[in-house]
């Protein structure tokens, strides 16, 4: 990000860091969807149901319909919104959610970060976490806005039972499994460094729902680390033991008989 871009319109700004967001997340190349799609494959299969939150450009669902699975996602930032009805607003099997996701359902306060919209955060905990740490110390979150929030029991009332759920909230991980009181075949949650007590709280959420083992996938890899399914305890000794240089990741918990 620029000095000149911070004297832009903020509107500009916001669109701007759509396109900044299109081109990291499509403009990977064959190999990485192969990655994403494969990993995608282990936990569903065509027809099945997926839910996506946190959906931001939506790329996960593109994977996930490149597999023949029907998506519900879920997006709170309205000109990300807009990109996921213009991307994928004709597919009859992509629902489209502009809300929150959490514990219980009204409405939140939303955190803009017009240059970076794959940050925006309801968390003022991730804000704080994200202001003394490398790496982290640019983003700047400028403007709020009033979102509605639903919780991932009404989604299932709404759609049904999904094999999938993914979860990328910016540090609302675990208050998105808050709002959830039956286990689902498999999901998975982002992690953060600078935020590992999160991780570790999204894990007991986790627990709590029980039956689940767990993997992870570092940044955007697409390629599990492990090469067997660990415990709860193993999961989160090894998410406290990572470098700070890890960044971020990905969590995924499957149910015994889920794993393809």
């Amino acid at each position: 990000m620029t000095l000149s871009r911070r004297g832009l319109p903020l509107a500009l700004r916001r669109w701007l860091g759509v396109g900044r967001s299109l081109r990291q997340y499509y403009g990977g190349g064959r190999e990485q969807r192969a990655r994403l799609d494969r990993l995608h494959a282990r936990f569903v299969a065509p027809e099945d149901v997926a839910f996506d939150i946190g959906s931001h450009v939506g790329d996960r669902i593109a994977s996930l319909r490149r597999l023949g699975v029907r998506v519900v996602a879920v997006e709170p930032q309205p000109h990300l919104a807009a990109t996921l009805r213009f991307l994928y607003g004709r597919d009859a099997e992509v629902a489209i959610i502009e809300a929150a996701a959490g514990s219980r359902e009204g409405s939140v306060t939303l955190n803009l970060n017009p240059d970076n919209p794959t940050v925006a955060t309801a968390s003022g905990a991730f804000m704080a976490a994200a202001s003394d740490a490398e790496g982290w110390r640019e983003q700047r979150w400028e403007g709020q806005i009033q979102v509605p929030r639903i919780t991932l029991d009404a989604l299932i009332e709404r759609f049904g039972l999904p094999r999938f759920v993914k979860i990328d909230v910016e540090g609302l991980e675990a208050d998105v499994l808050q709002g959830l009181t039956q286990p689902v075949p498999t999901l998975s949650f982002e992690f953060t460094i600078i935020q590992r007590r999160v991780a570790l709280q999204a894990l007991d959420e986790c627990e709590r729902l029980g039956g689940y083992h767990y993997n992870a996938a570092l940044g955007e890899s697409g390629t599990l680390v492990h090469p067997r399914w660990l415990d709860a305890d193993a999961i989160g000794a090894w998410i406290e033991r990572l470098p700070d240089a890890a960044n971020s990741g990905d969590v995924y918990a499957v149910r015994p008989d889920a794993d393809r």
